[in-house]
């Protein structure tokens, strides 16, 4: 008998085995040395008490067994303070090399989902309800228990034929006990020979009169604290008393609601009774064809593993920004350890604010599977990790790890989390977290406040950029691609369901396990039926990297502050073998404020999945953009976008964004705002494939511009003209895309981006024009007189060759281009740059129609150096290109690197280019497959040169007719558009000039014209 000390130091060592039959407390326990410790299985609750327990080379830790799960009560309670120190820490449960735990509590079902819409203050309880025609004639009577809605007792009493039955009626009635409920009707008729004995029995329950007619109908609601959860699976051992949590279905991750189980004899075997009344909606079903149901967690096991909390918060840095103590228990297993297999386990109050210590652990265990040598290979399982202080389940430099059946419900930082880079082949299975919070251990971690007051690391004087550094905090956080999540759902978070991101080397002690960019190219494991909702910023992230070095003067924000990063996947993880796709298949997202999915790389590809009630429904941002181009892309195919569903969610006193939506303009909570433009799919750069998709419920309102397909707002980047659409579906929708206008959240549209958008509509499913591009209205450079104008989308439909050009211009970078179409040289394209003004080069991504003339002019003198990038040109596709330069200048120029000339310009003159492609082009490559063709021209402007315009000089002398190269396809049959516009007709060429280019290369000075050959050079006055 251990008997209860908090001095006592218990050693179990040198093949001693022990066995704990009954409670106790001690200062510590380690356990090494072949010592053994195995916990009894007792029919009494067993409370172990101490301050932590070791366990070291060749020691064992026995709590049940996988054949024989522990079927008693046990707690085992970490105390003491965080003013302690030692190497684990302090409050913990540590596996030491050469160490075995094995853990097996009860097998209980882990969670579930809802089958039957919870309702605010209702029951779900089967209300009692009775119908005329239930017996024969008569009066008929149940007797119910007010509690449970059962009826108790019924008989019938034919008081149309006999006075017996009107005597026994009256004893009936008088013998029933106070407190339960009497439903009487009649059938038929019953008042013939009814007697004043059972009137007056009748009388004494309450009834002023009575008045007997043929026929009635009774209802009474169940008036008790307590409701009933119906459940998708049997509840297999929950038990009353047991605690469970019920997510939220709404925006607000802190609609979760916990429950107590009560008994409950007349449930049905997928049925839970529980304390007390739901104060939110929670459903249970599909809605609008998107699977809404709400996850129904267990936070109860029958092996209980706490840390011992103080009353309020002490001592620590955490202080600041919790009232309450975050210093709890923690499990840790090191390096080199014989076996570790944990399930059916409660883990409550673990986790410390303090880096390297958290509810479990694996830490720097290399393989932990058979490739390891551990067979079986280790798992955690059929856990309930519950208000933690720091994570869930951390993986930390561990490969091959098994995490089934793990709920993690309010908790800090990061839930699942994967630490430094180098894990892979780790797999979480049917795992649930919710109410993930910020914390303060890691950048990622932190909110808005923590971010900014948190200063360690950070190089002095720098401060934060919150939303650009930092507030990241995940259900999921996944370091490196090749893991495997299946059936999990991220239910709620501060920030983001599921997070994909990238360390390009290594952080912390992983350092050096893999070469610079590994994880970049490294193919993604297995996203199979997972689930992601109630988040703020999104339900999945596949974006960003996180910052490798130390804070310095050149970078000041601290290490592992977020940066950017790009996701490309190839066999082996090796660049210069095949892409290899990323898979995501049947993911579920709804109710996440800002996005459904962010998803930014090469070749990632979505299939079957289902997006609704999201501010936008799915970014897919481009990752092998030039001039890293690897031919990739991204698509997106037989899924199904849902723009305000069913699910409307309710009004709460503290629920600011809530307005009308959806057709009938019914309250609704909202994503970001009443005027917020809800969209299905947000078209960034490219390229993109969208096929076989279902859009559902996008109402546009007066002041609010929803849209099935919409497009990034205030975008500086490129717009890519192969981005394209085939087979889609619309369903209740009033706008099918929206190009964007100035106002509220589109801002002035002055975006470089926000005027070059395009998309190419294979099969007319959008347009109703087979084979047709939607353009923004405005943009003359893709434009022809055949195009037809939807105002309401503030599109044109066109048709055309098209292509892009990026023009790089460095000495100066911060000015202007404006670039002309010769076709229409009263509509310029005014563009800022992509790159901001502050960069030392700026880069110009016009989308042009193909083999016509164009002019670009400046608003500053021309820059010194000019280099034109030849994008999806296909071989053989040429623009003509003239660059408008002042007197004086003289060129270098190259071609494709190659060729190379000289000249100089004498007065205000535009240099023409014709740019050609030369080589062949992959389907999905910006450039070809030699590279990417260019034109660099390095010019030397004199000093004090006006700005380089020469649109006054250029037109209309170069102005030509419009003319359409391609012709409009014909509209699908009985195909119905919203609107279209006039024809914009055409050009006034008042000098009845025209251009002809027949040579690959010529200047021309406003006074006279000279053609060039590549290699020689005239100089013209």
């Amino acid at each position: 008998m251990p008997g209860h000390s908090e001095d006592h130091r218990v050693t179990i060592g040198y093949g001693r085995k022990v066995l704990l039959t009954t409670s106790a407390t001690v200062h510590s326990i380690e356990i090494l040395n072949g010592g053994k410790l195995v916990i009894a299985d007792t029919s009494r609750p067993i409370l172990l008490r101490t301050k932590h327990i070791l366990i070291g080379n060749k020691g064992e830790l026995h709590i049940g067994s996988p054949d024989c799960p522990y079927k008693g009560n046990l707690t085992i309670s970490l105390f003491g303070s965080d003013e302690e120190h030692g190497y684990f820490g302090r409050k913990y449960l540590g596996v030491g090399t050469g160490g075995t735990l094995e853990i097996h509590g009860q097998q209980k079902l882990s969670w579930t989902f809802l089958n039957k819409t919870l309702h605010p203050g209702e029951s779900n309880q089967n209300n009692y309800l009775f119908q005329r025609s239930w017996g024969n004639r008569g009066i008929i009577i149940h007797v119910i228990d007010p509690k449970t809605g059962e009826v108790l007792y019924d008989d019938r009493f034919d008081t149309y034929r006999s006075k017996n039955e009107s005597h026994r009626l009256a004893k009936y009635v008088d013998g029933i006990e106070e407190g339960l409920i009497l439903a009487m009707v009649v059938n038929d008729e019953g008042s013939n020979n009814l007697e004043d004995s059972a009137k007056k029995s009748l009388t004494r329950l309450g009834s002023k009169h009575i008045s007997i007619r043929p026929q009635a109908s009774i209802s009474i609601d169940i008036l008790s604290n307590s409701s009933v959860l119906e459940l998708d699976e049997q509840p297999a051992g929950w038990r009353p008393g047991d605690r469970v949590v019920v997510a939220s279905t709404d925006y607000s991750m802190h609609q979760a609601e916990e429950f107590t189980l009560l008994p409950c004899p007349t449930c049905s075997p997928h049925q839970v009774k529980v304390k007390g009344k739901a104060q939110f909606i929670h459903m249970g079903e599909e809605v609008d064809g998107v699977d809404m149901r709400a996850e129904v967690g267990l936070l109860s096991r029958n092996i209980l593993l706490r840390g011992e909390m103080q009353p309020g918060c002490y001592g620590n840095e955490a202080c600041k920004f919790f009232q309450f103590d975050t210093f709890g228990g923690h499990l840790k297993v090191e390096r080199g350890f014989k076996a570790v297999h944990i399930s059916g386990v409660e883990l409550q109050h673990m986790g410390q604010q303090t880096m390297g210590h958290y509810p479990v652990h694996f830490h720097m265990n290399g393989d932990v599977d058979r490739r390891g040598g551990y067979d079986p290979p280790t798992f955690v399982s059929d856990l309930s990790i519950h208000h933690s202080f720091s994570r869930c389940v951390t993986i930390h430099g561990s490969n091959g790890l098994l995490v089934k059946n793990v709920v993690g419900y309010d908790t800090l930082g990061h839930c699942y989390f994967t630490e430094d880079g180098p894990e892979e082949r780790n797999t979480f299975d049917h795992c649930l977290g919710l109410m993930v919070r910020a914390g303060t251990l890691l950048p990622s971690d932190r909110d808005s406040k923590m971010c900014r007051d948190i200063t360690d690391g950070a190089f002095p004087g720098y401060v934060a950029n919150p939303r650009q550094d930092c507030s990241a905090t995940s259900t999921f956080w996944i370091a490196n691609p090749n893991n495997n999540l299946i059936n999990c759902a991220a239910a709620g978070s501060e920030e983001t369901g599921f997070w994909f991101l990238f360390h390009h080397v290594p952080t912390g002690p992983s350092e050096g396990l893999y070469s610079p960019g590994h994880t970049e190219h490294t193919p993604m494991g297995q996203f199979v039926n997972n689930r992601a909702h109630s988040n703020y910023r999104a339900g999945m992230i596949l974006d960003n990297g996180v910052k490798t070095t130390q804070a310095n003067d050149k970078d000041k924000r601290p290490f592992l502050s977020l940066v950017g990063a790009r996701y490309g996947p190839h066999q082996d993880a090796d660049p210069f073998k095949p892409r290899v796709p990323a898979l995501v298949h049947h993911f579920v997202a709804y109710k996440n404020q800002d996005h459904g999915a962010w998803l930014r790389g090469g070749d990632v590809w979505l299939d079957d999945c289902q997006f609704a009630d999201n501010g936008i429904g799915l970014t897919l941002a481009s990752g092998g953009t030039f001039p890293d181009d690897d031919g990739s892309h991204q698509q997106v195919k037989n899924s199904l976008f849902v723009g305000e569903s069913e699910n409307r969610g309710m009004p709460l006193p503290d629920n600011s964004i809530w307005g009308p939506g959806g057709s009938d303009l019914a309250g609704r909570t909202l994503p970001r705002g009443v005027d917020f433009p809800i969209r299905g799919i947000q078209i960034y750069d490219g390229p993109i494939n969208v096929q076989n998709c279902t859009f559902r419920k996008y109402t546009a309102l007066d002041g609010r511009h929803t849209s099935a397909f919409g497009f990034r707002l205030n975008n500086s980047w490129q717009s890519c003209p192969n981005n394209n659409v085939t087979d889609i579906t619309f369903d209740h929708i009033t706008s099918r895309v929206f190009f964007g206008e100035p106002g509220p959240w589109f801002s002035q549209m002055q975006m470089d981006g926000d005027k070059t958008t395009v998309f190419h509509d294979i099969d007319g499913s959008v347009s109703e024009y087979p084979g047709a591009f939607l353009v923004k209205e405005d943009n003359w450079l893709l434009r022809h007189p055949d195009c037809i104008d939807v105002p309401d989308w503030k599109a044109a439909i066109c048709s055309g060759k098209y292509a892009q050009i990026y023009i790089q211009t460095r000495n100066p970078a911060n000015l202007n281009m404006y670039m002309a179409r010769d076709e229409y040289p009263d509509r310029p394209l005014m563009l800022e740059g992509a790159l901001g003004k502050r960069k030392h080069y700026q880069q110009f991504q016009p989308v042009v129609t193909l083999a016509k003339g164009y002019t670009v002019h400046w608003d500053q003198a021309a820059p010194a150096e000019v280099t034109i990038w030849l994008i999806n040109f296909n071989k053989n596709d040429w623009i003509n290109v003239g660059i408008c330069y002042p007197k004086g200048t003289t060129f270098t120029i190259l071609s494709d690197i190659h060729n190379r000339c000289s000249c100089r310009v004498v007065s205000c003159s535009l240099l023409f280019l014709k740019v050609t492609a030369h080589n062949d082009r992959e389907q999905f490559a910006f450039c070809s497959v030699k590279g990417c063709e260019r034109v660099k021209i390095t010019a030397v402007i004199p000093k004090g040169s006006p700005p380089s315009n020469c649109l006054a000089q250029a037109y209309p002398r170069h102005a030509e007719l419009p003319v359409v190269d391609v012709p409009m396809p014909k509209k699908i049959p009985n195909a119905r558009l919203v609107s279209v516009g006039e024809d914009p007709g055409s050009v006034d060429l008042s000098d009845g000039g025209f251009w002809l280019f027949n040579k690959p290369l010529f200047i021309e000075s406003m006074s006279s014209k000279s053609f060039k050959p590549r290699k020689s050079f005239i100089l013209a006055d």
